[in-house]
């Protein structure tokens, strides 16, 4: 589910059960990323796929990227995985007004 920023941070911070998925490079992430999240590249393919499968399925996924595009791409995969609350942040980490480290 595509959520605009203000929705998607608000919904992520009140929720007890969320888990931060950056889905970008680790020299993307190494950067700047949003404080808390597990960085799992999207563009290594089959290895992002078997990682996503380690996680708890039960947990409500805030998953994005720099512009929303691969994070989109990455809720899709989780979805067809099994995943039943994956959200994406719409515009991505260019567009984010909250913390970053």
């Amino acid at each position: 589910m595509n959520l605009p920023q203000d929705d998607w941070a608000t919904q992520y911070e009140k929720d007890d059960n969320s888990f931060l998925l950056d889905v970008r490079t680790a020299e993307e992430f190494d950067e700047v990323h949003i404080p808390g999240a597990t960085n799992i590249d999207i563009m290594k393919g089959q290895g992002f796929i078997y990682s996503v499968e380690e996680l708890d399925k039960s947990k409500n996924y805030y998953v994005y990227c720099r512009s929303g595009a691969r994070s989109a791409k990455a809720c899709q995969i989780m979805s067809e995985l099994g995943f039943e609350n994956a959200y994406n942040l719409l515009g991505g980490i260019m567009e984010w007004e909250g913390e970053t480290e």
